[in-house]
């Protein structure tokens, strides 16, 4: 599983020096002209490829349900849902503090997921790293790109009040941000045998975050990095014998769930469309949506994770 791990690191590496390349070429960089367009492709490879990801939610909770000898698989649904809804209502009513929530959570998340296949070994200070280093995912947009990510938090409801603070406080931001770089040296000495694929990773996340605006660097990290590496150890848990053979059971397993949630995502930008633009409809369903999704999924895998090591 390792070796397709690497595989996959080079790949994505040089998919990125390629795309970075390419880049120069669009009027240096000047992505305002195609905004619009740039923000429905986005869009579409999150609804396809990221939230496919955790499309197999629903084969885990089963599979918690079983460890607790719990009949009524209804019961999974109704929580999750219920989790995802909850988000929703906190993020309309406390948006400040919904946010501030999720980044710090999808921070812990990004970093333990991105790294834990080839360190596996958790301690306070592993789950303290694994935190800072996945923060450079929501340091490094605010360290390029600071205007543009602003105006995107500006769309998800954050008050005026806390961007300003945001605004006023950029020296903290540096601060962590180079605090997260060195994180990766603490990783790189954890798993000196795959001290590559840190810094593989490492330099795609800040040449896609300097060369791409906020959301198209974040879809390509989270849907052709954190997504695929997902998938690679869903489809081992689905076949540990052979990858293609699980990757096959894991995009059957996952289509059903994808074009639910995916259905379910359109519905709420057409819905949204009556008040706000689509490109301002479009990043509300993607970042409050995810936020929606993803408290309750790292929930799942955390129960499940520690339920399976018990039995």
């Amino acid at each position: 599983m390792i070796y397709t791990y690497e595989k996959h690191t080079i790949y994505f590496w040089s998919f990125t020096l390629v795309l970075c390349a390419l880049s120069t070429l669009v009027e240096n960089n000047n992505f305002d002209n195609y905004f619009s367009v740039v923000n429905k492709i986005c869009f579409f490879l999150i609804l396809v490829f990221g939230v496919m990801h955790g499309a197999l939610d629903d084969y885990k909770g089963k599979k918690l349900m079983k460890l607790w000898n719990i009949q009524g698989y209804y019961l999974f649904y109704l929580i999750y849902t219920s989790i995802a809804s909850l988000i929703i209502f906190l993020w309309w009513t406390f948006p400040g503090f919904t946010l501030s929530m999720f980044l710090l959570i999808a921070s812990y998340h990004f970093g333990k997921e991105d790294t834990e296949f080839f360190y596996s070994k958790k301690n306070f200070f592993d789950l303290f790293f694994y935190s800072l280093k996945g923060s450079l995912i929501v340091l490094a947009p605010l360290f390029f790109k600071f205007s543009e990510t602003i105006s995107i938090f500006a769309n998800l409801f954050i008050s005026e009040s806390l961007i300003i603070f945001l605004s006023d406080n950029r020296y903290y931001i540096n601060l962590f941000f180079i605090l997260s770089l060195l994180s990766n040296i603490y990783f790189i000495f954890k798993g000196f045998e795959n001290w590559l694929i840190v810094v593989f990773d490492l330099w795609s996340v800040l040449a896609l975050n300097y060369f791409f605006p906020p959301l198209v660097a974040f879809t390509l990290y989270f849907c052709f990095l954190h997504s695929f590496r997902h998938t690679i150890s869903l489809s081992y848990d689905l076949n540990p014998n052979n990858f293609v053979i699980g990757l096959k059971i894991f995009i059957k397993k996952a289509v059903v769930l994808t074009l639910i949630t995916a259905t379910l995502f359109i519905f709420a930008t057409v819905m949204l469309l009556k008040n706000y633009t689509i490109d301002s409809s479009i990043l509300k369903v993607i970042f409050i949506g995810l936020a929606s999704l993803t408290f309750p999924h790292i929930l799942l895998e955390y129960i499940l994770e520690k339920n399976e090591k018990r039995n």
